[in-house]
């Protein structure tokens, strides 16, 4: 692997600079998506981070460093969720302090709705975002 200061040749740029494109992209469609849903972004990537977690459940200080956030900023990420009944809180039966976060039926619904789009979009895009990586790696 060449070391970062190695010269970087203009396919190199234009492949990076296709990539960064097609990834905007899809960024943007899910932000649209989000909001067609009646999800900010940011709420979606909680649910999401929430539901994919893999474990039980995950925690308010879990879902922080998933979504790369501040502590009370997830806290107040939560509560707007759980206000939208999208979310709830639920008390670990081990240790009764902590506390994890289960989406509601509700929420579940919106985050299947949004990630059905999400999958789509990715089988429309896919291909392209493989070639590119591909080319990139053998460069």
């Amino acid at each position: 692997m060449r070391s970062p200061s190695a010269t970087v040749a203009q396919a190199e740029y234009e492949a990076l600079a296709s990539l960064r494109y097609a990834l905007r992209k899809f960024l943007r469609f899910s932000e649209e998506a989000a909001v067609a849903a009646g999800l900010t972004p940011q709420q979606h990537q909680a649910l999401l981070a929430i539901k994919g977690f893999g474990q039980a459940s995950m925690t308010i200080g879990e879902l922080a460093e998933r979504l790369q956030l501040r502590h009370h900023s997830a806290v107040g990420l939560v509560n707007r969720l759980v206000l939208q009944r999208l979310l709830r809180r639920k008390r670990a039966a081990a240790d009764r302090r902590q506390v994890h976060l289960v989406l509601t039926p509700h929420g579940e619904q919106i985050l299947e709705k949004v990630s059905a789009a999400h999958k789509e979009q990715l089988r429309r895009i896919g291909p392209q975002l493989k070639a590119l990586l591909e080319l990139l790696q053998n460069t």
